[in-house]
């Protein structure tokens, strides 16, 4: 991106692999909400962009191996995997005790000041690619780190069997979010949006029920399909202030509310009166951690389908297009995916 709202394509040199590093030809490459805020806004909560130079977005990737550096021994030329894009420092407190998203040095593709994959090569850590199984496709494993986001908000919520789940947004992390909680094991769940494309498509991959914001009542909707008591568990993935601030309202007592969705806002209201009154638990999902190859094998197993959330795919050349629709279609985009190679 060069500036708000404008793409360019540039020569960039092309990398070699360095020692424990590979070189991944990339193939496809998703559009995920926080380069559209990137895109578009120039921030996503405390990070911004510095918009007086070129800025490289894109952390959603799978390709195929090309060159493998000195000391690797997990993969080889020709391999097909999926890039985990944050590349932690792994001698912090949070790296040792297992929550490695949270490592203070972490480095995260798209994520300023670092740069993303919209590129054709990128040598990345071999400890960081997942090889993927024959029957899962690169496009696929480009979706591994938006489901890898949904199935963290599950393990955060602790979605149990027969569990009431409501999903507020239905864009790609809200169904794949949706997706997590029913593989495992939610008994009901309720998603929320106010694009009737993103409900249609939430529906035909497993809720239960869909709810038109911009026609319904959603929390009186919610109160009714739950015989008054509310959700198990409340999921916000918009990351929009209105959605937030309805989580408290629509979990039940006792219940538990995962903020998902990151909003450009980096403060806002809530009405911690209705939190106190029920004794909320309120989670929070920063990226993921130990989940890539759970993931995977859930795909590749046909747990969970993840092609069918893909509506709109663009040639790296129509990237300014691809971006652009990624803004303003609010009919029937859910996700976008750029073909690379």
């Amino acid at each position: 991106m060069r500036g708000l709202d404008k793409m360019i394509i540039k020569e960039i040199p092309k990398p070699s692999a360095g020692p424990g590093n590979v070189v991944v030809s990339l193939e496809y490459v998703g559009i995920c909400g926080s380069d559209v805020h990137y895109y578009h806004n120039g921030r996503v909560g405390a990070y911004e962009v510095d918009l007086s130079q070129d800025y490289m977005l894109g952390h959603e990737c799978a390709g195929t191996v090309v060159e493998v550096g000195d000391g690797v021994s997990n993969l080889k030329v020709g391999d097909r995997v999926a890039l985990e894009p944050g590349v932690t420092d792994g001698t912090c407190e949070f790296c040792k005790a297992g929550k490695y998203n949270l490592c203070p040095n972490v480095e995260f593709l798209a994520t300023p000041p670092y740069h993303g994959c919209n590129e054709e090569f990128i040598e990345h850590p071999a400890a960081y690619c997942f090889k993927l199984p024959e029957n899962v496709s690169t496009m696929e494993g480009a979706l591994i780190e938006p489901l890898s986001v949904g199935f963290h908000a599950a393990n955060q919520g602790n979605v149990q069997v027969g569990d009431t789940c409501v999903i507020l947004g239905g864009g790609c992390i809200g169904i794949m979010t949706m997706l997590s909680c029913k593989a495992h094991g939610a008994g009901k769940i309720i998603v929320s949006d106010l694009v009737e494309a993103r409900l249609e498509k939430a529906k035909a991959l497993g809720a239960d029920y869909v709810l038109n914001g911009a026609n319904c009542d959603v929390m009186r909707e919610v109160m009714k399909l739950t015989d008054g008591k509310g959700a198990d568990k409340v999921f916000e993935t918009a990351g929009a202030p209105a959605t937030i601030t309805q989580t408290p309202f629509l979990a039940k007592r006792g219940g538990t509310v995962i903020l998902v969705g990151l909003s450009v806002k980096p403060e806002i209201n809530y009405n911690f009166a209705q939190v106190m009154d029920k004794e909320l638990t309120i989670k929070s999902v920063f990226r993921y951690r130990n989940i890539y190859e759970k993931a995977i094998a859930a795909v590749a197993g046909g747990a969970i389908n993840v092609k069918d959330v893909v509506t709109h795919e663009f040639e790296f050349e129509q990237i300014q297009e691809a971006y652009d629709e990624a803004v303003k279609n609010k009919t029937d985009l859910v996700k976008a995916v750029i073909h690379i190679s």
